[in-house]
């Protein structure tokens, strides 16, 4: 970590089709080898295929922020050493890393399942993520259930 200043922070940019960052963020954690184009056109068929189920009327970018949201942790634990031990210290999560944490961990999810397009995995991933349920649901909960088993040492944060 430098110690010389804060590093900038970079603006996510948004992407073409939707013009939303959030969509523009979740095109580059799918992103592999660089291959853009391949990352945006699994990311659009992913909201297509969402959106191929809703009703017209329900705008598919309000699906995938709702599951953004629900799969966003609030709070996640730090080892912090402290006097020759170390101790998991739950910390509150900021909304950007929460959203960043969100986003990996519902593509993750949705790449560990093996012999299903990587679009429709992540489309099944997203629609499960909105109504609360899901892989990426359990893996906050985990977090949150970790944060609340070491509530005890939140006193060493800082």
């Amino acid at each position: 970590m430098s110690r010389r200043r804060q590093a900038s922070k970079r603006v996510p940019k948004p992407d073409w089709k939707y013009g939303d960052p959030l969509v523009g963020r979740l095109i580059n954690t799918v992103l592999k080898r660089g291959k853009k184009s391949l990352a945006s056109r699994i990311v659009y068929s992913a909201i297509e295929f969402v959106n191929k189920d809703q009703p017209e009327t329900t705008d598919p970018l309000e699906i995938l922020k709702k599951a953004v949201n629900t799969v966003r942790p609030r709070v996640e634990v730090k080892a912090r050493r402290v006097g020759g031990a170390t101790y998991q210290v739950p910390m509150e999560v900021s909304i950007d890393r929460g959203t960043s944490l969100a986003i990996r961990w519902m593509v993750d999810t949705a790449a560990s399942k093996k012999g299903v397009p990587t679009y429709r995995a992540l489309a099944t991933e997203i629609k499960e993520a909105a109504n609360n349920q899901g892989n990426a649901i359990k893996k906050r909960d985990d977090i949150h259930r970790m944060a609340q088993a070491n509530k005890a040492f939140a006193h060493f944060r800082w």
